[in-house]
C-alpha cells in the first residue's frame, strides 16, 4: 500500500491546479467581455484551451511514458506556464492574447493527465483502481476550485475584472510550488513495452463506444464551462451570485468524492456512465428553461455531483483498466484529447456562433440533444461490458 505521505503532494497539486481553474475558467469570459470583445471573439479565445488539448496532453503523455519522468515534466510545464501568465498584465490585442493563452495552455493542459497517470498507479491496490483513495485525493482539487470560484466572484464584484491577471499569476505560482514539493520519483521503464501501441486498444468496441460517450457527454458540459457565467450575467445575476452557483456545484462534487467508495460498487462502472449522461439531459433541460428561477437553478447545479464527479471517477477507473502499464500516460492523455480537446473546441466555437444568432439559451438547448446522444453511446458501452 502506498504511504499516505506520498499522496499529500498530489493532493496539493490537485488543490492548487483546480484553484487556478476555479477562477480562470468561470471568469475568463467575463474578463474578455470587460475588455469589450464580442461573443464570437470570446468563444474563439476560450477555445484556445481546448485546442491545446488536441495535441499537448498526448505529446507530454508519450514523453512521460517513454522516460518515466512525470514529475520533472510537471515542473517544466508549471514553470513555463507561470512565466507566461506574467505576460497577461500587458495589452496584446485579441491575436496577441490568443498566442499568450496558447503558450500557457500548452503547458497546463497536460499537467493533470500526467498527474492522474502517476496517481492512478499509487492509489491502485493489487492492480485494481481504489476509488476511495482516489476520491480522498481528488476532493482537494474540488476544494481548491470551491474556494477560488467563490472568492474571485466576490473580489471581481467589489473591485472589477482588472485584477484577473494577478489572480492567474498567484494561482499558477501555487501550482509551481506544489510540483516542486512532489517527490522526484521516476517510474521504471521496460524495454519490452516501451513502444507499446495504443491503436489495438482503441479499436476495441467497448473502448470506441466509451470515447464516443465521453465526447458527447463533455460536449454537453461545454455550455457550462464556457457560457454559463455569461448566461447568468445576461439574466441579471451578480458576480457574487454567479460564484455562489458555481460553488454549489463544487460543494456537492466534494461530498461525492469523499463518499464515492460507498456508492460506486453498487453498480458496474459502465452503468454509472449511463446514469451520468441521463442526468445530464435533465440538468441541461433545467438550465435551458428555468435558469431565471434561482431555486430551480440551484437544484440543477447539485446534479454536478453526478454529471461531473461520478462521471470523472468512472472514466478514470475505466481508462486505468483499458490502458495499463506503459500505456497509462497515453491513455489518460487520449481521454483528455478526445473527451475535452475536441468537444472543447467544437463546443466553444459552435456555441459562440449560435449564441450570437439565437442567444445564450440556445447553447443549453443544444446541450440537451448532445446529452441524449451521450446516453445512447453509454448504454452501448454498458451492453458490451454487461451482455444480457
Amino acid at each position: 500500500m502506498t504511504p499516505r505521505s506520498q499522496l499529500w503532494p498530489f493532493a496539493a497539486l490537485s488543490a492548487s491546479y483546480f484553484a487556478h481553474i476555479g477562477f480562470f475558467n468561470p471568469y475568463l469570459p467575463l474578463w474578455l467581455q470587460d475588455m469589450g470583445l464580442s461573443l464570437l471573439t470570446i468563444s474563439v479565445l476560450t477555445a484556445v484551451q481546448a485546442t491545446t488539448r488536441l495535441f499537448a496532453p498526448y505529446a507530454w503523455g508519450a514523453i512521460s511514458d517513454r522516460t518515466g519522468e512525470r514529475v520533472k515534466l510537471l515542473r517544466i510545464g508549471a514553470g513555463v506556464a507561470f512565466a507566461t501568465a506574467c505576460l497577461l498584465f500587458w495589452d496584446w490585442g485579441p491575436l496577441g492574447l490568443g498566442l499568450v493563452l496558447l503558450l500557457m495552455f500548452t503547458h497546463t493542459s497536460a499537467m493533470m493527465p500526467m498527474s492522474e497517470a502517476a496517481m492512478a498507479h499509487l492509489v491502485s491496490r493489487g492492480g485494481a483502481f481504489d476509488a476511495k483513495r482516489y476520491g480522498r485525493v481528488r476532493l482537494w482539487g474540488s476544494m481548491g476550485f470551491l474556494v477560488t470560484v467563490f472568492a474571485a466572484g466576490a473580489w471581481f464584484e467589489a473591485f472589477g475584472m482588472q485584477h484577473f491577471p494577478a489572480w492567474t499569476v498567484l494561482t499558477l505560482g501555487a501550482v509551481l510550488l506544489s510540483v516542486w514539493w512532489m517527490p522526484d520519483l521516476k517510474e521504471t521503464t521496460h524495454h519490452t513495452d516501451e513502444h507499446a501501441p495504443v491503436w489495438p486498444v482503441l479499436r476495441q468496441k467497448p473502448v470506441f463506444w466509451f470515447f464516443t460517450s465521453t465526447f458527447f457527454h463533455v460536449l454537453s458540459h461545454i455550455g457550462v464551462y464556457v457560457f454559463f457565467s455569461l448566461y447568468l450575467d445576461s439574466l441579471g445575476y451578480s458576480k457574487t451570485m454567479i460564484g455562489l452557483l458555481w460553488a454549489v456545484s463544487v460543494a456537492v462534487e466534494i461530498i461525492w468524492f469523499f463518499t464515492q467508495s460507498r456508492w460506486l460498487p453498487r453498480m458496474p462502472l459502465t452503468a454509472w456512465l449511463v446514469l451520468c449522461s441521463a442526468v445530464m439531459v435533465l440538468r441541461m433541460l433545467i438550465t435551458a428553461t428555468w435558469a431565471d428561477v434561482l431555486w430551480v437553478l440551484l437544484l440543477a447545479q447539485t446534479l454536478h455531483a453526478i454529471t461531473f464527479a461520478t462521471h470523472h471517477t468512472a472514466c478514470i477507473a475505466l481508462i486505468s483498466q483499458h490502458f495499463s502499464g506503459r500505456l497509462r500516460g497515453r491513455g489518460q492523455a487520449l481521454y483528455t484529447v478526445i473527451a475535452y480537446g475536441f468537444p472543447g473546441v467544437l463546443g466553444a466555437l459552435l456555441g459562440g456562433l449560435i449564441s450570437e444568432r439565437w442567444g445564450l439559451q440556445s447553447v443549453f438547448v443544444l446541450s440537451v440533444l448532445t446529452s441524449v446522444v451521450a446516453t445512447m453511446a453509454a448504454f452501448k458501452v454498458w451492453r458490451l461490458h454487461e451482455p444480457v
